[in-house]
């Protein structure tokens, strides 16, 4: 291009895992990586999206008080930036309007400031109940004599402006602060959506996302870098925290900002730290498999909201099943076996295998036990109910109580000792109503809320080979389910096989299909009406279930959003 020089830009993208609402911590954690980003020799360094509060802040947004202590730390975050620049995710009130933006912070001023454009507003994101949009237009800075445009996640999502604009406008690098949540597959496909846009714009593009897990969100980090023709340049670990720095060779381009509603911010020639003269090898970390990413978004899940909400030791009732065995393992690598405690509670119907497959998974993870016997207890609500139920067949009355005393019993261990109790239902059985009330949805935060039953078993041979070891005992995994409440129970009593259930939930629950669209999938019409049926039903008992993490593309809570009174009938 005429009047273009070539430029060298060297650029961190800082991937942290802020806390909502802790705003002096979430300050120090910026400022910390500011000054990492220096040491590194970075000339810019680039933050996600509302780090200083923390994603997503919600009605903390609605607080004038909260709103004044994020623009007291961004006062306080100006005097680290010198002799670098800064984009630093955060709400910035201006009159009556809030926007989600980007401020651009260099030798200890504000200098800048970018607004998000496009507002998501579906599934997980509300963000339309809280900002305004900014200008399509977007907004760019010039660094070094190198035009840099600014976005915030979403504006890159789709073709056109704000990226198409900056690009017009000169810039030869556009970046985006971003938080974007995981479920599986996500990080490929937001990478592969990131190198479209840098080839259909011919500008190297760079997103910097937030990592950790935020009540029913997990946000996977995965940060990148991409040049002009859409090669991946850089990638930062999943599900860490990283500094990934990056050399680029950007054009410069001084082409005046009509294009632009912002006008262009001159930035002067900023002297590098003197610790950078050697050049880094930007990180291309390897990114993870299907199932292993599952694992290790789980992990983090529940280990961030055990320690965000206080919480220094997990309490769980293992029952020698497949979901329990699962839940103890990622709880043991979350926390360290040594914070967790399992509480084994046989009743008349418990087979010797599980109880002893649950000892021995005990003893194989370190964890503290608790043994409980459940007899004496279900003895003492037969007498109690006896007069009242005179007259009529044991059934699932009856078979629930063993859920609600196990529940109970976890409950008291939780409240005696402060410890977070997980649940360990999965989500084909939450889909059906496959689940006691007040009995094994008692707890505190439910690991495998979003996670299907064939899943299930995909991650507790993962998690083995994770170990190196058996750490689930391989009868556990090659059982054939049970809630073990009367003799000789299977789940598929109740239920259609997994395999077939799971597809089903699959197209109705995740992919809002029909009966007619699951029966185009080969679901059996009968099966088909009956899963409609059951989900539908069971809504009542989801709404009373606890947080769960959402790692596929549709979670049950925040994601899902159903009536409970509905007779629109699938």
């Amino acid at each position: 291009m005429d009047g273009s020089t070539s430029l060298t830009l060297r650029l961190a993208l800082a991937q942290v895992n802020p806390s909502v609402g802790d705003i002096a911590s979430n300050t120090r954690l910026v400022a910390d990586a500011i000054e990492a980003a220096r040491e590194a020799g970075a000339d810019l360094v680039v933050l996600p999206e509302l780090v200083i509060t923390g994603y997503p802040p919600e009605d903390l947004l609605l607080k004038r008080h909260f709103l004044t202590a994020v623009e007291d730390a961004l006062e306080e975050l100006t005097a680290s930036t010198a002799g670098i620049v800064a984009l630093v995710g955060a709400p910035i009130r201006e009159g009556s309007a809030l926007f989600n933006a980007a401020i651009l912070l260099a030798d200890g001023e504000r200098r800048g400031l970018y607004r998000k454009a496009l507002l998501p507003n579906y599934g997980v994101f509300d963000e339309r109940r809280y900002f305004e949009s900014g200008p399509a237009s977007g907004a760019t800075f010039q660094l070094n004599g190198a035009v840099i445009g600014m976005t915030i996640c979403e504006d890159i999502w789709f073709p056109g402006p704000p990226t198409s604009t900056e690009a017009l406008a000169g810039a030869s690098l556009v970046v985006n602060c971003s938080a974007s949540p995981y479920h599986r597959g996500k990080g490929i496909a937001r990478e592969a959506m990131i190198a479209e846009r840098a080839r259909e714009n011919e500008v190297a593009l760079a997103l910097c996302n937030l990592v950790g897990g935020q009540d029913e969100l997990v946000f996977d980090g995965h940060s990148v870098v991409v040049d002009a023709n859409g090669q991946t340049l850089a990638r930062a670990a999943q599900f860490k925290e990283q500094l990934l720095v990056c050399e680029l060779e950007l054009r410069g381009d001084s082409r005046p900002s009509e294009l632009l509603a912002d006008p262009l911010v001159p930035l002067a020639t900023l002297a590098t730290a003197a610790a950078s003269s050697e050049i880094p090898s930007p990180a291309l970390a390897e990114p993870l498999g299907s199932v292993a990413e599952a694992y290790e978004a789980l992990v983090l899940a529940l280990g961030d909201y055990t320690r965000k909400n206080g919480f220094e030791q997990a309490v769980l009732g293992l029952s020698g099943g497949i979901d329990s065995a699962l839940v103890a393992v990622l709880a043991a690598d979350a926390l360290g076996a040594e914070h967790l405690a399992a509480v084994v509670m046989p009743s008349p119907h418990s087979s010797d295998q599980t109880q002893g497959d649950a000892r021995r998974m005990i003893e194989a993870l370190g964890c503290r036990q608790f043994e409980i016997g459940i007899e004496p207890m279900m003895k003492a609500y037969e007498e109690a109910l006896a007069e009242e139920f005179s007259g009529t067949e044991a059934g699932i009355a009856e078979e629930n109580l063993q859920a609600r005393i196990r529940g109970n019993l976890v409950m008291a261990l939780s409240n005696k000792f402060g410890w977070l109790a997980l649940t360990t239902g999965n989500k084909s059985e939450m889909s059906v109503g496959y689940a006691t009330l007040y009995g094994d949805m008692a707890g505190g935060f439910a690991v495998l809320k979003d996670v299907p039953k064939t899943l299930v078993f995909e991650l507790a041979t993962h998690a083995n080979e994770r170990a190196g070891r058996e750490v689930i005992p391989i009868s556990i995994i090659e059982r054939a389910p049970s809630a073990e409440l009367r003799p000789d129970q299977k789940d598929t009593d109740s239920l259609p096989p997994y395999e077939i259930l799971d597809r089903a939930l699959e197209e109705y629950v995740e992919l809002d299909g029909g009966r007619e669209s699951m029966i185009a999938k080969g679901i059996e019409p009968e099966i088909a009406d009956r899963v409609i049926g059951l989900v539908d039903r069971a809504e009542y008992k989801r709404r009373q279930a606890p947080p769960g993490v959402k790692i596929t593309p549709k979670a049950f809570g925040r994601d899902r959003r159903q009536p409970i009174t509905n007779r629109f009938g699938g």
